[in-house]
């Protein structure tokens, strides 16, 4: 099917946009509106070399979206010319029920609020953001795309948690996962890269951004991955704590006083990076690192600890792996992370090259040594790609 599909990423006070051609895998043009109900929101459009920028009070999600639209037109991307078939919506939970690509209708408005306490960060914004774009664009299906689809068959020893049973079966507690597009493209396209039958390959995916998750992936099947019930379990993040023990959050209740509102908000917004250094951007870090501030290096150390920690669990799993490739924000752009993840486990048959790592190149590459029995790979992720593609299976 020829086209385009818009897709939509709704935060709480941000607005992330692309247009793209799902066939050819082109983006005609992307953006973002950040701070939106404050007077210094910002919108953002890029299309080829020109960028646009407005700034100025933008008061909601649907001012955020008209003013998208004019910035589409400004560039010459007129929406009503371009052929558009569908909008995608990247939903971050779609519970026990909803993994594959849907499109939207009122009782799945209602679903999908009702799954907002478990992603209380993620589904609110994400029934608003469509909410607003089906009122702006009623003549074209709308697609929810779940980050938890991929991992909706993990096995049962994966997905378990060693709790009551009756009570995780009530409560529909399992383990989750999330990223998982963002898994899958990448375990497809390194299949690709490296011209061998995904079935063939056995995985481990590092998707390091704010948020960070890790995944097995054998045969093109997912076999374990970090996140559990919520995205907030597994490997450290920007805000997030990542796996914690459960005993924390009681004591902090019983003996330190803390209502569940602040325990959660101190997991989610306070934690991770942020909470140990009081920084997320790792190239700050970096800096504060080499000026010999403690508590940059003690956050730093911990984040690589719960790195390596996942990485030999996950070659525990597996018996073997074939390809183990970083991916988003911090996994593509940062070699110190690559780097030290990585450090002495050529004994596991993982060994870097350093000079392939250090290079600025930003396209998927290969950074491990020539003679490393596990190749390493850097893969840029595409989820919004991902989406629209998984909008064409059900338009």
């Amino acid at each position: 099917m020829s086209g385009t599909v818009l897709v939509l990423n709704s935060g709480s006070s941000s607005l992330k946009y692309q247009l793209l051609q799902p066939d050819t895998g082109v983006s005609l043009a992307h953006g973002i509106v950040e701070r939106i109900g404050e007077a210094a929101s910002t919108a953002t459009l890029t299309s080829g070399n020109e960028e646009i920028r407005r700034d100025g009070g933008i008061a909601d999600h649907e001012a955020a979206l008209r003013t998208a639209f004019d910035l589409f037109a400004e560039a010459g991307q007129h929406l009503d010319d371009l052929g558009l078939v569908a909008v995608g919506h990247r939903v971050v939970h779609g519970g026990q029920d909803l993994y594959r690509p849907t499109i939207v209708d009122d009782a799945l408005i209602v679903k999908l609020t009702e799954l907002a306490p478990l992603a209380p960060l993620h589904n609110p914004p994400a029934v608003l953001g469509i909410e607003v774009a089906r009122r702006a664009l009623p003549d074209v299906p709308h697609v929810a795309v779940f980050d938890t689809a991929f991992f909706h068959d993990l096995p049962a020893a994966s997905a378990t948690y060693a709790i009551d049973r009756d009570l995780a079966s009530r409560w529909h507690i399992r383990r989750y996962g999330f990223h998982g597009t963002s898994h899958q493209y990448v375990s497809q396209q390194a299949a690709q890269f490296l011209e061998t039958p995904i079935e063939s390959l056995n995985q481990i995916v590092l998707h390091l951004g704010n948020g960070a998750s890790a995944s097995a992936i054998a045969g093109g099947r997912p076999v374990d991955t970090s996140m559990g019930l919520t995205p907030m379990e597994g490997l450290v993040m920007g805000t997030r704590s990542g796996d914690v023990d459960p005993g924390v959050l009681v004591y902090l209740w019983r003996t330190a006083g803390l209502g569940v509102e602040e325990i959660e908000a101190m997991l989610n917004r306070r934690s991770g990076m942020y909470g140990l250094s009081g920084e997320i951007d790792f190239r700050v870090v970096h800096q504060r690192i080499e000026s010999g501030d403690e508590a940059a290096q003690l956050a730093y150390d911990v984040y690589i600890h719960r790195l390596r920690k996942y990485i030999g669990a996950y070659l525990a799993i597996m018996g073997h792996t074939d390809v183990v490739t970083f991916t988003a924000g911090v996994g593509e752009n940062d070699a110190r992370v690559r780097r030290d993840a990585l450090t002495a486990l050529a004994p596991l048959g993982i060994e870097l090259d350093e000079h392939l790592n250090e290079s600025p190149a930003r396209g998927a590459r290969r950074i491990s040594a020539d003679k490393s029995p596990t190749t390493v790979l850097v893969i840029p992720t595409n989820e919004e790609l991902a989406i629209a593609r998984a909008c064409l299976t059900v338009i």
